[in-house]
């Protein structure tokens, strides 16, 4: 891998989004476990999830996400010299999806690695490929967050089964146009600074124990540590890229639980801004929510280039991360 000059800073080119094509209703899930439609959407605000095909895998799913993306850039395989993949889910530990994935996009010997932030992973690994750009390391970064939670859930746990789906979601990222080059919104900075950190003593909140055991989740101790501890991460982002929140124009956090996102929108003081609620239909889809979600919206014609977005991802760890782009 070359070794660039380094950007006065980084911005996203493209999003791209993929969701397998088998729907999951609540109404199907209450004929196997203890639950109803009603339950379902009181306490999660989910109605529908997609599930991924018993051989359909995590590459396949960023390769598909990544090459909408990819194509949305303007950009070929050949100028991608770096690819993260955010993942909790990959289906083995050797070799890393990120290698594969590259190799099935064409791109040819790029940096590759594999992330895992659990839900906080696409905003960890958006943050690696800024700094990865404004420090000269790589120039165009493809940054994938992809997760196939349904392999690791017990679909009689009401707890969970109810919760996790499966998808992945993808962005481009490349340096901002040198001064005297390109238009203001080139030349500016569109990735702004990552705040982020954990809490390792709440790590038996959401863990898999080993690898024949499912994923297990104390619902109300996450619950209540996302309403209470996470809309401070989210204000310091805004106060670090120096955007009031009332500047906003979207709020796109990780699609946990819709009951969390409502309540740290109410608390970070931005009502003018849109919010994401993929959650109602896409389930929670860990690092692929916060890139699943902006494409979703960028596609149905939701936000605009040149939109202020807040993102916040977080999970299990726990970690959190959080930064405010703006919109291609």
């Amino acid at each position: 891998m070359r070794i660039h000059q380094g950007s006065a800073g980084a911005r996203v080119l493209a999003f791209g989004g993929y969701q397998p094509a088998r729907i999951v209703t609540n109404d199907e899930l209450s004929a196997t476990v203890d639950t109803n439609d009603e339950w379902i959407r009181s306490r999660v605000g989910i109605e529908s999830r997609r599930i991924a095909a018993p051989d359909e895998t995590v590459a396949d799913m960023a390769v598909a996400a990544a090459g909408k993306a990819l194509a949305g850039s303007g950009l070929s395989p050949a100028d991608i010299d770096l690819v993260i993949v955010a993942t909790c889910t990959p289906e083995v530990m050797i070799p890393n999806t990120a290698a594969v994935v590259a190799r099935r996009l064409g791109i040819n010997a790029p940096g590759a690695y594999d992330l895992n932030a659990a839900c906080a992973g696409f905003c960890y690994a958006l943050a690696n490929a800024s700094d990865a750009i404004r420090a000269g390391s790589a120039r165009h970064v493809l940054v994938i967050g992809t997760e196939k939670l349904s392999q690791w859930v017990d679909w009689t746990d009401r707890s969970t089964c109810i919760i996790f789906a499966d998808g992945a979601g993808a962005a481009v990222v490349g340096p901002v146009a040198e001064p005297g080059t390109g238009d203001a919104a080139e030349q500016a900075p569109g990735v702004g600074p990552v705040v982020w950190g954990s809490d390792g003593a709440m790590a038996d909140k959401i863990y898999i124990k080993d690898r024949d055991s499912f994923i297990f989740q104390e619902g109300q101790s996450v619950f209540r540590w996302a309403t209470t501890a996470l809309h401070p991460v989210a204000l310091q982002a805004c106060a670090d890229a120096g955007v009031d929140p009332a500047e906003l124009d979207v709020f796109v956090p990780h699609q946990a639980n819709l009951r969390i996102i409502e309540a740290i929108a109410r608390k970070l003081g931005a009502p003018q801004a849109k919010i994401a609620t993929d959650i109602v239909n896409a389930g929670n889809t860990s690092s692929a929510s916060i890139p699943l979600a902006l494409s979703r919206m960028i596609e149905h014609g939701e936000l605009s280039s040149g939109d202020k977005a807040l993102l916040i991802g977080f999970g299990a760890g726990v970690c959190y991360a959080a930064q405010v782009i703006t919109l291609p």
